[in-house]
């Protein structure tokens, strides 16, 4: 377990593990849902799992609105790259960055949850069918970050040829 946590880099700890614990102790104390964080060695994995979908929502949705509506203006892919090998520092506060835009997503995400909380008591059946509108929204979710990434990398690629 100690080499496990020892690769695990701060991008992971602060993007993933530390927004998917709070947002578990958040749930479980404001709701009647039960994330199951007891266990240390499950509980990592899960407030890691569901850290990593809170970051992909942020990614996928929030960010994009925010752009959307001019409250957030981002460089040029090919010159944050450029600019990114002149000083080190970019990545860092790249980094800081999106650790502000996975904690702000965790804050939206509780009142929805909230919200659902409150739609499975007024919509008979809809608790039933929870799971497989969560196992289509991950699958949704993840199809659509896998293309980003992918954008990503060859944006990369191309900006260094």
């Amino acid at each position: 377990m100690k080499e496990l946590l020892d690769k695990i880099s701060s991008y992971n700890i602060f993007n993933y593990l530390l927004p998917g614990v709070l947002f578990s102790i958040i749930v479980n104390k404001f709701t009647h849902y039960s994330l199951p964080i007891d266990n240390a060695f499950v509980g990592a994995f899960l407030c890691y799992f569901i850290g990593l979908i809170i970051s992909r929502i942020g990614s996928l949705i929030i960010e994009p609105l925010l752009r959307f509506y001019s409250f957030l203006k981002f460089a040029d892919y090919a010159d944050f790259i450029a600019a990114s090998k002149k000083d080190s520092k970019i990545e860092v506060l790249s980094e800081v960055n999106n650790t502000y835009r996975t904690l702000l997503t965790m804050l939206t995400l509780i009142p929805l949850v909230k919200f659902y909380e409150f739609l499975e008591s007024k919509i008979s059946g809809l608790n039933e069918w929870s799971p497989y509108i969560l196992i289509l929204t991950l699958l949704i979710m993840f199809l659509f970050s896998y293309r980003k990434q992918t954008d990503f990398v060859r944006k990369r690629v191309d900006a260094n040829k």
